[in-house]
């Protein structure tokens, strides 16, 4: 299984079609607070890209909170999105009670420096399928929109790609948060659902440097 796993708990009857029409509206608080966090979340990126470049390992303070900015901003994404109705938690605690659940593994116990300190560079082909997934994901979100606010429902075959352009995106981020040096899947079925904070044995392993 992939490190960073995403969960989305099927929310397909019952919709709330009142704050499905003002969802851009209603998310505003959560989209303001991920912003200045995110603002932080990139600063401290920057920090861990040369502390693991020095040194190969990813200080825990600045983990946790990076960690935290993903499970905090995947969950609004979500709620933004239309994957789930319920209001997302402000904070980036894990949440386990939230129907979209984000699992983060414990920092590698010593991190590649080439891979780190070459990211940006060969996290190319990740940028560009995180590009496409954005558009998939906004699409599909739209026509999500209508679907709710004429039926009250909304199908498995929206919700569907909804749920893996976002896990995509989830696992995306947390690539360029230096969280994990793997890859994203593509797919949803592919990367496997590991249940949020399990450790894989991926995530378990101690790359060489």
């Amino acid at each position: 299984m992939y490190p960073i796993s995403y969960e989305a708990d099927p929310a397909l009857e019952g919709r709330n079609r009142l704050t499905t029409f003002f969802r851009y509206i209603v998310a505003i608080p959560w989209l303001i607070v991920a912003y200045v966090y995110g603002f932080v979340a990139e600063i401290v990126a920057i920090i861990a890209w040369f502390a693991i470049v020095f040194t190969g390992k990813y200080p825990q303070g600045l983990y946790d909170f990076n960690a935290g900015y993903l499970r905090m901003t995947s969950r609004t994404n979500s709620f933004l999105y239309l994957l789930t109705d319920e209001f997302p938690p402000f904070g980036g605690e894990e949440g386990a009670g939230y129907p979209v659940r984000i699992g983060v593994p414990a920092p590698l116990g010593e991190y590649s420096r080439l891979k780190t300190g070459l990211r940006l560079i060969i996290g190319i082909p990740v940028m560009l399928l995180a590009f496409v997934q954005s558009i998939i994901l906004y699409v599909v979100s739209l026509i999500a929109w209508f679907a709710i606010l004429f039926t009250g429902k909304l199908g498995e075959g929206l919700f569907n790609p909804m749920r893996a352009a976002m896990a995509y995106l989830v696992r995306a981020t947390g690539y360029f948060l230096l969280i994990t040096e793997d890859y994203p899947p593509f797919s949803y079925e592919e990367a496997g659902v590991a249940p949020a904070g399990q450790i894989s044995p991926e995530a378990a392993r101690t790359p060489e440097v």
